[in-house]
């Protein structure tokens, strides 16, 4: 795999029973005897804004018993410096953070964050109060919209053979379902959100807290195979593939656009959002029209409803930026949607659902109106995190994302999209978004204003990584997936029209869109199949995230087996004939 892709260098580290890996500034997979106990802690310092400082390691000091990152924080205006530490005592692993501020610095969080495998789910978990109390739960199964544990001081389940006991000091701690994020764990956090933020630290102010993890039984045995292997089932028309439309500055590359849908996003309050109308009409591919209102003048819809005259718009929805219903497409903003729509004589799919990330359909679905054509929600995998483990440990939550969207749409079409590396925007800050200084496109607009962009983008793995998300997310009743940008930095293509790879990956994604799909599971979460039955013969495409060659048996419908091999970070199509008279024949 190319360095551009993995980054995050691992740093291997072993005492007794336990190991980790440093990778940068998070202590990854925490395991004892081999078997993953906590999929990472980290310490985070995190801005006014959910946004979170560099924590730059300066030295890595280690020894049989302990494991120090001497760090300081970069960056949103902080300045903490101290340390993380691992260390073994009693056959218990403690590790502790114990930052210093050297300048006053408001925050929402700084302290230790700890990840929980999301192999957990339906676990039991017991909940130790600080008062002493404990409480029996549970690790959600379903993806929990809300917090599904308060006021820790302590943790402790069973799992894979394996008793673990956790306790927290330095804080009050609370858990959230990552999983809404498409992030592949339950995260433990202090300070409680109940509590006002940002909240300041002051000069001098140090943050010292720490987790105790003790584990006593023997780890179940974990099956080994050399041969991967993925059943695909017969179902449904695959999603249609959609795209983006750029935001980059001017000037457009001149490079054809072909997708089923351009993906464009207006807010009504920027001086130049006819001008990326324009600009995403100009791709002759049809249009889906996401408004952002303006809040002090939540009207000029109808500007946006007439602008859409003679544009060929296959579905609109309209969200709000502030207030109760942020980020939602709910009653008053769809009945100003479809009012507009009328007066201006344009007939479309008026759909409804959030702007953002499926955690918001989760916790504000109730808010959505009846009589709606579709649902949609964006999805990026680096919300929390930007390593390249974080990229793929995603898929497979991507699938509990997809296969929990449709559930809530209750029959109706559900559209996903953005699906971007990073957010296309922050919709979790509470300062006010950049804004265009002009009328035009040449400063872009939207996540052309923001640290959006991510290096990844360019890297022959992201293909590899398309397909598996389009594998994960494609399950019965998702109708679009609108991947990346037309072109720029986000994009499908560079600035000046050049292809990326993932431009194959979207390609080969959208020759099967709209076919009987042959849908299956990944065995592991690293390699993943998705296919169509076509007039000839089936076409199945197999992605491997693995940093191995991995040897993929794929069974196909009706019983019969193929095989491939796949290299790591790579993706293969196979074609296979369908002579007269017989269902499947050949291999890959």
């Amino acid at each position: 795999m190319t360095d551009s892709w993995h980054t995050d260098e691992a740093r291997p580290w072993r005492s007794g029973r336990w190991s980790l890996e440093v990778r940068g500034d998070e202590l990854a997979d925490l395991a004892c005897d081999g078997r993953i106990v906590l999929r990472s802690v980290r310490a985070v310092v995190r801005d006014r804004n959910w946004d979170t400082a560099t924590l730059v390691v300066d030295r890595v000091d280690a020894s049989d018993l302990a494991l120090t990152l001497h760090v300081h924080s970069a960056g949103l205006g902080s300045d903490l410096r101290g340390v993380v530490r691992a260390e073994v005592r009693g056959g218990r692993l403690r590790v502790l953070t114990d930052l210093e501020s050297l300048t006053a610095f408001p925050t929402n969080r700084t302290g230790l964050v700890v990840l929980h495998p999301p192999a957990l789910a339906g676990a039991p978990l017991r909940v130790t109060h600080p008062d002493g109390g404990v409480e029996a739960s549970a690790y959600p199964s379903r993806i929990s919209p809300h917090q599904p544990a308060f006021d820790i001081s302590g943790l402790a389940w069973s799992h894979g053979g394996l008793d673990v006991a956790v306790r927290f000091d330095g804080d009050v701690f609370e858990m959230e379902d990552q999983r809404n994020w498409t992030d592949a764990s339950y995260k433990t956090y202090s300070r409680p959100l109940s509590l006002p933020f940002p909240y300041p630290l002051a000069a001098g102010e140090r943050v010292v807290q720490s987790i105790d993890i003790e584990v006593a039984g023997e780890p179940a045995p974990a099956d080994a195979d050399d041969v991967t292997r993925i059943r695909l089932a017969e179902g449904p028309a695959l999603p249609h593939i959609a795209v983006s439309a750029a935001t980059a500055p001017d000037p457009a590359p001149d490079a054809p656009t072909t997708a089923a849908a351009v993906l464009v996003e207006l807010d009504l309050a920027t001086r130049n959002w006819r001008a990326a109308l324009a600009r995403a009409a100009a791709s002759g591919c049809p249009l889906d029209v996401r408004f952002v209102l303006a809040d002090d003048a939540p009207t000029r819809v109808r500007d946006g409803a007439l602008a859409l005259r003679g544009l060929p718009v296959v579905r609109v929805t309209a969200f709000w930026p502030t207030g109760p219903a942020q980020h939602v497409a709910d009653l008053e903003a769809i009945a100003l949607l479809r009012e507009a729509l009328h007066d201006a004589g344009v007939e479309t799919d008026v759909v409804g659902g959030v702007r953002s990330h499926f955690t918001e359909l989760n916790r504000e679905h109730h808010r959505l109106p009846r009589g709606l054509d579709g649902i949609v929600f964006s999805s990026t995998p680096l919300f929390h995190s930007l390593s390249a483990a974080q990229l793929v440990e995603s898929l497979p939550i991507q699938r509990l994302v997809a296969t929990q969207g449709v559930e809530l749409a209750g029959g109706l079409p559900v559209h996903i999209g953005p699906i971007s590396l990073r957010p296309h925007f922050n919709d979790v800050a509470t300062t006010a978004p950049p804004m265009p200084a002009h009328d035009d496109l040449r400063d872009g607009y939207g996540p052309a204003l923001t640290p959006a962009a991510d290096p990844r983008q360019a890297s022959p793995e992201l293909a590899a990584w398309t397909v598996a998300s389009a594998a994960a997310l494609a399950v019965p009743g998702v109708a679009t997936l609108a991947f990346f940008e037309e072109w720029g930095p986000r994009g499908l293509r560079t600035a000046d029209g050049s292809p990326l790879p993932a431009l194959d990956a979207v390609s080969a994604l959208a020759a099967i869109a709209g076919e009987p799909g042959l849908r299956g599971d990944s065995p592991d979460g690293l390699v993943w199949a998705i296919g169509a039955r076509l007039g000839d013969g089936d076409t199945v495409l197999v992605a491997n995230l693995d940093r191995a060659l991995r040897t993929v048996e794929v069974e196909l419908p009706g019983g019969a087996t193929r095989t491939v091999d796949v290299a790591p970070g790579a993706f293969v199509v196979n074609r296979i004939a369908r002579p007269e008279g017989r269902r499947v024949v050949g291999g890959f």
